[in-house]
């Protein structure tokens, strides 16, 4: 039998002491008796998965260990459960544990807890350093530096210089940049599937100039990504809805620079749609699809409405739009023998996850599809009532493309009303939230200021439906057309005039509450 010294170091640094260091304050304990060495170089201490360590306990098992000797006593373990197994196994086989720089007795109770009270601390220190790392990264994250990873397709690496620190940059590549833009324009359109996109490159050996295939996962992956958007307000305001944590004020989204998208601190969430929690960071480089196409992609991707060519008969050109009203998942279609055929029931009802009762009501497919239809004609002649009112006798009958032109520069002109309009909202909000517990004199403070930003949030809004009335009234008379004609209309095209007016539809109890989009 003999004696084991054990030496482990994560990483060189020049205040860490090196594994052959270590080795030399072992031997000094040996009295120069034969010992086995054991190293892992490159693994941390947070748990036992280290070849070096491995191989030790397999020798101690075999009964050719003594006595175990390491440097420090973080340096064999930094958790409290594998130290406490790893000095199970040592009782075990007998095995005496030796600490050259701190002189622990383990044959005695009060070397025990000693030695025990260590290993709390080394944990502590670890996961310490753990909280450090993490917090630098997110410091860093905000601030637009190039935290690593895989370089998104349709960019290069560039050097710059940020806050006076080096760092590195997105570059656009033209000739995979032009790839993407196609793949948004195709998508952005309701007619097109992932399957379709794909189905196209490759007919037409359009290649990925990575040497990759193109697939739908991958290009699913990309047009969730705002590394690639011109970030403007109509940008924040659509994170801003989803509850993501957007470090940048709204006064900076002007439309040039791209977003950088992170996981965040508290999230726990897995699905990839879910943006509660997730950290929104301007990014230094320049977009390159705007934002218009990229939220109608997005949007998409949220509904998870990646086909509309797969739907079977038996489903319901509303399937996607309407949830529970309770625990806000998606409600399906069902078959029964009975007269009505189909009905929605709550994806997640008799679940043990989501422990939800359902809707609370029976929501016959045949009914509500119905309703919505009525409720659809009924909110597109309130817009022709509004075009009316808004263009009067100098309405615009046809919109040319010089006039085209001329409305995306209006609509340019209304971003700082947009801007302000967001800030107008947060202030209100901000306001509201010192109400309670505040002083009369404040109360009527907040009142007073509250009126006033009400007062010219109302005035924007006015301004902007009016400048982008000339934009619905286009979109709005395609979708009366199709409104009109509804029972000659194909399911791909009913489910396309939802997705066009409908955000989300979410039933409870009896109660139908409608989101529009429009």
């Amino acid at each position: 039998m003999y004696d084991a010294l054990y030496a482990r170091q994560s990483i060189e640094k020049k205040d860490s002491i090196s594994v052959e260091s270590q080795l030399e304050y072992c031997r000094y304990e040996t009295h120069g008796e034969a010992c086995m060495e054991y190293t892992d170089k490159g693994f941390s201490g947070k748990d036992t998965n280290r070849p070096g360590f491995e191989k030790m306990m397999n020798d101690i098992r075999a009964g050719k260990i003594k006595r175990v000797i390491v440097y420090k006593l973080d340096r064999i373990s930094r958790s409290i459960l594998d130290f406490a197994n790893m000095m199970e196994i040592f009782q075990k086989y007998h095995v005496e544990f030796v600490s050259s720089t701190e002189k622990f007795d383990t044959s005695t109770p009060i070397g025990r807890a000693m030695l025990n009270i260590c290993i709390v601390f080394a944990q502590l220190e670890r996961e310490t350093i753990q909280k450090r790392v993490t917090d630098a990264y997110y410091a860093r994250c905000k601030r637009g530096f190039y935290m690593g990873g895989r370089i998104p397709y349709g960019y290069r690496l560039t050097n710059t210089v940020i806050d006076n620190i080096r760092t590195s940059m997105y570059e656009e590549i033209p000739e995979e940049s032009k790839q993407l833009k196609l793949i948004y324009s195709m998508y952005a359109d309701m007619d097109n599937s992932l399957g379709d996109i794909v189905r196209y490159l490759n007919e037409h050996r359009i290649k990925n100039l990575r040497g990759a295939n193109w697939n739908t996962a991958r290009i699913s992956e990309m047009l969730r990504n705002p590394v690639y958007v011109q970030a403007d307000i109509d940008v924040y305001q659509f994170f801003q809805s989803q509850g993501a944590n957007i470090y940048n004020p709204a006064s900076d989204f002007t439309g040039y620079n791209a977003c950088y998208l992170y996981k965040g601190t508290v999230s726990n969430s897995r699905k990839q749609n879910d943006l509660s929690g997730k950290e929104i960071v301007l990014a230094p480089h320049k977009g390159f699809i705007p934002s218009k196409t990229w939220l109608a992609c997005r949007q998409r991707c949220l509904n998870n409405r990646q086909s509309t060519k797969t739907c079977k008969p038996k489903n319901s050109w509303l399937a996607g739009k309407v949830k529970c009203g309770k625990c806000g998942y998606a409600l399906i279609i069902r078959k029964a023998k009975t007269k009505w055929g189909r009905y929605f029931v709550c994806s997640q009802s008799g679940s043990c996850r989501a422990g939800c009762t359902g809707a609370g009501c029976t929501v016959y497919a045949d009914v509500l599809e119905e309703y919505m239809f009525d409720v659809i004609r009924e909110r597109l002649s309130e817009f022709s009532a509004l075009k009316e009112t808004v263009f009067g006798e100098n309405r615009i009958a046809c919109i040319s493309g010089t006039e085209k032109e001329g409305m995306q520069v209006m609509s340019k002109k209304h971003i700082p009303k947009k801007i302000r309009l967001t800030q107008i909202e947060e202030e209100i909000e901000e306001l509201l939230s010192k109400v309670s517990g505040a002083s009369n004199v404040l109360m009527k403070y907040i009142d007073e200021k509250v009126s006033k930003l009400d007062a010219e949030r109302k005035n924007l809004q006015e301004e902007i439906v009016t400048a982008n009335a000339t934009d619905t009234e286009g979109r709005l008379k395609q979708i009366t057309n199709h409104v009109k004609i509804w029972e000659t209309l194909s399911f791909e095209d009913r489910q396309s005039v939802v997705d066009t007016l409908i955000k989300v539809i979410r039933i409870a109890d009896g109660h139908i509450e409608i989101t529009w989009n429009i």
